[in-house]
């Protein structure tokens, strides 16, 4: 196969079907493709991905296996139980450093152990907007020196296990209002703000050393007035790129796109021509895969990349500088694999880091900020767990389990769950299946959500003993006998919440 048609399969980060490698996906590793995008659909057990990821290096020795794992809400590993780890927003509640960097070093070591060695994490956003509707927990907070210096310990952590971290979503995705999966959102904040919130964060990460960085698909009129960030060459080549000097950022890793199927890019542009602009604007990888995961659509990125090129759209050396910048990543996975990456630890002697199991419980009981109300009286019995459920955002999906109910239940036999949506926002049908038990009603986000928050107030008007846990951005004052904020919805928030609860 020629150069041309290798470079073009090498910038793809394609996603695919099953719990096993389909035929097509390796022949077009043994053609040039050299990364791979899994998601929860990919993954039944440690020992099966490890099984894929091996299948894949037989045949690409050096292949990149990327995976969306934050930790937290946001979770492929875990996808059907919820995570071992607390999101950003519990570690930024937190604010120890040292502590991120555990927590996700020891991600990072449980992803090599399954030969994942790139991650599309972590979140640099500031969440300076609390109505985002897609960031929120995923962010370490408000305030940009927080999250920068979280951003980096995280970082640092994540490479120390030899795993790549990819820092997103460059210029930032906090201050939005909408989706990028479902819409092209906007932010109409200046250059003096940019400079001062969003970028903060991505500096910290690059002088950690991030050996990736993922493009948002936002608009930011101050820095481009046509084109979404991934496609705009002064997103990517001049402020990302750019040399400290004149104000850019001097990155000099891996580029790598939000999915292109995502509305913002697919809705206007087309994943096709979208790819062809945003390899010339600066990117050097195409992630697509989270909903479009065959062999076609592979195809069809491949022929028009090498279209762009042969009709001159697209520099032939672009596209080569691209596709040596992922075999660059991938080289230095390949070196880094006995835990040797980048950071602090152990790992810079070349051995993978120790095993620290309990980590990720640790912050989630660390995070945890609890209000009791005066004579609160503790829970002495099993008791009926209201969950107030919202639709998920497509980044974190409706398959991972969440809230308090299960863990509750083991420590407390007898314990039931019902769920809620704004569809079923009935407190009479919450009150007669409590049938007199102690209710713990869970909430998300509850300050977004009008429905949910008519219904908790009207549920403590009647039952002012309930205990009240937020799990999402804990925005509203606290409520109820006894408040617990978890700042997070992954598994070990849930269970150190119960073990509140429980008395345990």
């Amino acid at each position: 196969m020629d150069t041309l048609t290798r470079d073009a399969l090498t910038v793809l980060q394609p996603g695919f079907t099953g719990t096993t490698a389909p035929g097509w996906l390796l022949r077009r590793l043994g053609e040039g493709l050299h990364s791979v995008g899994l998601f929860g659909r990919n993954i039944a057990s440690p020992e099966q991905l490890a099984a894929l990821t091996a299948q894949l290096r037989a045949e690409c020795e050096d292949v990149l296996v990327a995976i969306d794992e934050e930790g937290g809400d946001v979770t492929r590993l875990e996808v059907r139980t919820g995570s071992s780890f607390p999101g950003n927003l519990a570690l930024g509640a937190v604010d120890d450093t040292a502590l991120t960097r555990a927590v996700a070093r020891e991600l990072g070591r449980r992803l090599a152990a399954c030969g994942v060695n790139l991650n599309w994490a972590p979140s640099a956003d500031v969440n300076s907007d609390p109505d985002n509707p897609v960031i929120g927990v995923r962010s370490f907070g408000a305030d940009p020196h927080l999250v920068a210096r979280h951003t980096a310990a995280y970082v640092e952590g994540l490479q120390a296990a030899g795993v790549a971290a990819c820092t997103k979503h460059f210029p930032g995705h906090g201050d939005t209002a909408v989706d990028s999966h479902h819409d092209l959102p906007r932010i109409d904040a200046d250059l003096t703000t940019l400079y001062a919130r969003e970028l903060v964060p991505f500096r910290a990460a690059v002088a950690a050393g991030t050996k990736a960085v993922m493009s948002a698909h936002i608009l930011l009129p101050a820095l481009d007035a046509a084109l979404p960030a991934t496609l705009s060459p002064a997103a990517l080549h001049g402020l990302l790129r750019g040399p400290v000097t004149e104000g850019g950022l001097g990155f000099d890793g891996l580029i790598v796109t939000d999915g292109m199927e995502m509305r913002a890019i697919a809705g206007t542009y087309g994943i096709e021509r979208g790819s062809v602009m945003a390899i010339t604007a600066g990117a050097d990888a195409i992630c697509v895969g989270g909903g479009l995961a065959d062999e076609e659509t592979v195809l069809r990125l491949r022929d028009a990349l090498v279209a762009a090129v042969r009709g001159g759209e697209l520099a032939e050396e672009r596209l080569a500088d691209a596709a040596a910048r992922v075999r660059a990543l991938a080289r230095w996975t390949a070196g880094a694999g006995a835990g040797a990456g980048a950071g602090a630890g152990a790992a810079q002697e070349g051995t993978a880091p120790a095993p620290a199991p309990e980590v990720g419980l640790t912050a989630a009981r660390r995070a945890l900020r609890v209000t009791a109300a005066a004579g609160y009286v503790p829970v002495d019995g099993p008791v009926y767990v209201a969950a107030f459920t919202p639709l998920a955002n497509i980044a974190v999906g409706d398959e991972t389990p969440w809230g308090v109910g299960a863990e509750l239940a083991r420590l407390v036999p007898g314990t039931e769950t019902g769920t809620y949506g704004a569809a079923e926002a009935d407190v009479e049908q919450v009150l007669r299946a409590a049938a007199g038990r102690r209710i713990v009603a869970v909430v998300r986000d509850v300050h977004r959500h009008p429905w949910m928050a008519r219904m908790l107030g009207t549920l403590l008007a009647a039952r002012p003993e309930t205990v009240v846990v937020e799990m999402g951005l804990n925005q509203a004052p606290p409520s109820g006998a006894l408040h617990i904020a978890t700042h997070g919805a992954a598994r070990v928030c849930g269970l150190a919440a119960a073990e509140v609860i429980a008395g345990a």
